[in-house]
């Protein structure tokens, strides 16, 4: 690569990571330019210390289940891994995301393909997956809120409806091709090879191992007890975001000041995910703009409560990451030295993962 190019390459990186910071900024300005702090801070003051351990339990639980169906997913490729190393890698991704949005998934398959001796391609195809799962998830979660919810939601929020369409065609899209991979794998390579070869080798090479990524990952779950499992597990995640929500709302005092259920808190969940798709470094301002908006304008909480619930779970949110992620670090590269493998950081495991994959 030329120093013009790496120079391009370098400045689209500056470019984006600007770009996800004054997105940030400017959801975060929308979010709480009608607030009154003062109101908003003592809301948080007086918050319930038992609810509040519930919601950080129901937080930790959620995403131990995500680790133990990412172990489900790759049985396949690897028949035993450990239960800390799936846990340790799912924490670190979540914080690096804190940072830089999506970056947290590529570290987090890094570290576990290192870990667990998997290859690198195996784990990304397996997150890739996983995104599909919870894409198809999130929309299926939607069309319940729809059904539990007392009003109307698809006239209540407006892009509610293109949300859901998009949903299902990335979900139509996903079966097609997974349809075609397991038909044709052959004759789609080539194809995919000859036409980005026309345009440059070093794209026909990307496409190449992107699509045998895509392969690895879409063929990760072999059996009905895995995609038994990986059901069971992805409905009892959703199931744990929802019941954080409502540890959240009880933690704050909501039920004093309006009607707190648990179809509330499932409505409330899968909204809020939304706020999480778009890329601000860690959900910031965007979570928080749409946390308020569903608070306030479909369950009637003031605009001082709704930015109550987003700050005190969102900050509760972003320091469990980062101390999960510096304690797992450090916890399983110590045991690994203990049985003298190598210790692992950010640049070493990337940089071994790409020589390796070499």
């Amino acid at each position: 690569m030329t120093s013009d190019n790496r120079n391009s390459t370098r400045g689209r990186k500056y470019l984006g990571v600007l770009f996800t910071i004054a997105l940030a900024l400017f959801f975060l300005y929308v979010a709480f330019k009608n607030v009154n702090f003062a109101e908003t801070f003592k809301i948080i003051r007086n918050i319930s210390a038992g609810w509040f351990l519930l919601f950080i339990l129901f937080f930790f639980i959620s995403h131990f289940l995500r680790a133990a169906r990412w172990q489900v997913m790759i049985k396949s490729v690897k028949q035993e891994t450990s239960i800390i190393n799936l846990f340790g890698s799912v924490m670190i991704g979540y914080g690096v995301n804190v940072a830089v949005p999506r970056l947290g998934e590529l570290y987090r398959g890094l570290f576990l393909g290192k870990w667990e001796g998997i290859s690198r391609t195996s784990m990304l195809g397996s997150i890739i997956l996983e995104r599909f799962i919870d894409i198809f998830a999130f929309t299926v979660g939607a069309l319940i809120s729809i059904y539990v919810y007392s009003g109307n939601l698809l006239a209540e929020i407006s892009w509610l409806n293109n949300a859901l369409l998009i949903g299902f065609v990335i979900i139509l899209l996903f079966i097609l091709f997974l349809f075609a991979i397991i038909l044709f794998r052959e004759r789609l390579i080539k194809v995919i090879i000859g036409f980005t070869s026309k345009i440059s080798s070093g794209i026909a090479q990307k496409a190449e191992s992107f699509f045998n990524t895509l392969v690895i990952g879409f063929s990760s779950i072999k059996d009905t007890k895995g995609y038994v499992l990986t059901a069971l597990y992805t409905a009892l995640i959703l199931i744990c975001y929802a019941l954080s929500s409502y540890a959240g709302f009880y933690a704050l005092g909501m039920d004093k000041t309006g009607s707190v259920t648990l179809s509330m808190a499932w409505v409330f969940m899968v909204m809020s995910a939304f706020g999480v798709i778009i890329p601000t470094p860690g959900g910031f301002g965007s979570y928080h703009a749409l946390a308020i908006f569903i608070l306030v304008n479909l369950y009637g909480f003031t605009a001082e409560t709704g930015a109550a619930f987003a700050l005190l779970t969102h900050t509760t949110q972003v320091i469990l990451f980062i101390l999960s992620s510096v304690f797992f670090f450090n916890l399983i590269n110590n045991l690994n030295a203990r049985k003298g493998i190598m210790k692992e950081d950010f640049i070493s495991v990337f940089r071994q993962g790409v020589k390796k994959e070499q």
